[in-house]
């Protein structure tokens, strides 16, 4: 009786009876659960599949309505969000910290390998590729600008065109290429240049030129075009798993971007002893070796974990959405807004699966571009939510500026606190220590901080404040920001101690200024992070997230033109700048942190205006987030 050859093939649309969900829906309401009509999904599904469908609806958490003749689908099956084969997800079985431990795991194992190597990279170009001092730094810290580049091109891919997931495994792979053309380099006599002591004998060491030299710049931004892409997509991909309508969830979003940051100072941790232990002892080439087995293992366990993600659809390209009520809202600029305005005629033409804001008051004249003057086409009418989204960027963009500044103060801490140390008394009884092992001290303190802070402390401020992360985001941002202001006073008073002292000052006393960065990456760090993804609309998660390694990147670049607008006021005739003078015991140093402790002041001055006036996207309170389930709940 079930015999094979007497069965009848199945119907194509049993394999997939809810694909048509992600592009036929009919919702009404702002609640978790969204409501569809039944006659309407009946439309789009044979008749002897019905029952199927409405079946397999309901064992996706949805609740089946008969006498009302509707069917309540669960958010997240329904407005954009798919798994990696393009089905409807459940809640169930997609997302969550079951998905998020992949994602975890690759954010570690990338950190093992890229933070020593930030670090440790101009020690390989100078003394292995023999470069000049200036000339490796300028290469390293070009290829840390190209990484965030390269971030937002993952970004905008990744928005636009293929899901995250994809794009790191479509991109991560290069990155294990960088590392293995460096670890080959590295092994080859041929592929580099004669080893010589360059400290001792520079003029007898040959720099590293021609086809050997294509060899290492392109392995540098292979490596970097593969991290620039993974960095951008990772932090969304994971704040994805969680959905910031459902209030239990919200609260597992904001502890993924504290874990997310801990998995970052968890992996430097482990790579400023191992890696670095490995090319200083072992080899440049076996260090560069575990480098790219080390991303090619993350790369198959994150892949690993492609059944249990949550993976939102591209909804096109963003930046195109952007420019079109741009200019559309220029043409019509001497348009009077009316009272109500018409709906643009190309909505329903949209994909269904676009997210659908509502309409605000703020920058009112972009509004202009949906009026409606008989011209169809998306550079004639835009719809609200095109025009929506380009004011919420519009509005993080004074915000993005501002911490952009407020960052400078943070690679000039760190760059000049360990030249200080390398002047200073660097022994621990009988053992010396390198004075980059003070990058462990704000590592260690994070790695410590952060559980404190997500498992005891938000939850002792929710319960007074009402957010769900205890305090809004940009408020975390600014107490980061008003500790890098303190650290630099407290470099400038170490300094001037130092250069006053009768004996070599220890190595210690410059702990305190390093302390309050690692404070400033506990709130900072994390609080910005969340913040951009927050309020970025679903279409922009991933540029939202590379905005972020762009203030990091740019306030890198700021901080170098800082240094060279103070060395050349302070240059007077023969007599150098403040920071140019071949030691630092001849640098003004201590009046530079002060120069710095009041661009740091004035920046966060900035930061406040902005911040105060910033109208969040969504309100972070918890009982708003709760209301609103209640009144959506049948």
């Amino acid at each position: 009786m079930d015999s094979g050859e007497g069965r009848a093939r199945p119907h194509p649309a049993r394999r997939r009876p809810f694909r048509f969900l992600r592009h036929k829906r009919r919702v009404v309401g702002r609640h978790r659960w969204r409501c569809c009509s039944r006659t309407h999904l009946s439309a789009f599904t044979p008749a002897c599949l019905r029952r199927e469908w409405t079946n397999q609806v309901c064992r996706q958490g949805a609740s089946n309505q008969e006498g009302e003749g509707k069917i309540l689908i669960s958010t997240m099956s329904i407005i954009g969000f798919v798994d990696w084969r393009g089905n409807p997800i459940s809640r169930g079985v997609h997302g969550g910290v079951n998905a998020a431990w992949f994602i975890y795991f690759l954010t570690v194992v990338a950190n093992i390998v890229n933070v020593p190597n930030m670090l440790n990279m101009v020690t390989y170009i100078h003394g292995t590729m023999h470069m000049g001092v200036s000339s490796s730094a300028t290469t390293v810290t070009n290829v840390l600008g190209a990484t965030s580049g390269f971030a937002m091109i993952g970004a905008f891919l990744s928005d636009s065109y293929i899901t995250r997931s994809t794009t790191i495994l479509l991109f991560g792979p290069l990155e294990f290429l960088g590392y293995g053309l460096l670890a080959l380099q590295a092994y080859l006599p041929s592929l580099r240049p004669p080893a010589c002591n360059i400290e001792a004998e520079a003029s007898n060491c040959k720099e590293v030129h021609g086809w050997n030299a294509t060899l290492l710049y392109a392995a540098l931004y292979i490596s970097a075009l593969g991290d620039g892409c993974m960095r951008a997509c990772m932090p969304s991909l994971g704040a994805d798993q969680f959905d910031h309508e459902d209030p239990s969830e919200s609260h597992q979003q904001s502890s993924f971007f504290n874990w997310y940051t801990f998995g970052i100072s968890f992996g430097g941790f482990i790579g400023l002893i191992l890696i670095v232990w490995l090319q200083n002892d072992k080899g440049w080439d076996i260090g560069f070796g575990v480098c790219s087995i080390l991303i090619l293992l993350g790369l198959l366990v994150f892949a690993l974990g492609l059944p249990f993600y949550r993976n939102q659809i591209p909804e096109g390209s963003p930046l195109t959405r952007i420019l079109q009520v741009l200019v559309v809202a220029f043409r019509k600029r001497s348009l009077e807004l009316p009272e109500k305005l018409e709906e643009a005629q190309e909505r329903s033409a949209e994909p269904d699966f676009i997210e659908v804001l509502p309409e605000t008051n703020s920058l009112k004249f972009l509004d202009k571009a949906c009026i409606n003057r008989g011209k169809d086409g998306a550079w004639s009418l835009c719809g609200t939510t095109k025009v929506e989204e380009t004011k919420i960027v519009l509005r993080v963009l004074p915000l993005f500026i501002s911490s952009m500044i407020g960052y400078v103060s943070n690679p000039i801490l760190f760059t000049f606190t360990v030249q200080q140390g390398g002047i200073t008394n660097t022994r621990l009884g009988k053992i010396r220590v390198p004075p980059a092992i003070l990058f462990i001290i704000p590592i260690i303190f994070q790695m410590v901080m952060l559980p404190i802070y997500d498992q005891f402390l938000v939850p002792f401020l929710r319960k007074r404040t009402g957010y769900a992360s205890g305090i809004t985001h940009l408020q975390r941002v600014g107490i980061g920001f008003a500790s890098i202001i303190l650290a630099s006073v407290i470099a400038a008073v170490v300094e001037r101690k130092r250069k006053e002292a009768a004996v070599q000052m220890s190595l210690f006393w410059l702990t305190p200024q390093f302390f309050l960065l690692g404070v400033s990456d506990v709130t900072s760090f994390p609080g910005l992070l969340e913040f951009f993804n927050s309020e970025a609309p679903r279409g922009m998660k991933s540029i939202a997230a590379a905005l972020f390694w762009g203030v990091l990147g740019l306030s890198s670049l700021l901080a170098t033109f800082l240094v060279q607008i103070v060395n050349r006021v302070t240059r007077h005739g023969r007599r150098g700048g403040w920071l140019e003078a071949a030691s630092l015991n001849n640098s003004r140093l201590d009046l530079f942190y002060w120069v710095v402790a009041v661009v740091g002041l004035l920046a966060f001055l900035n930061y406040l205006y902005w911040a105060k006036r910033y109208v969040y996207r969504h309100d972070p309170r918890i009982v708003t987030n709760q209301l609103s389930v209640n009144q959506g709940s049948l």
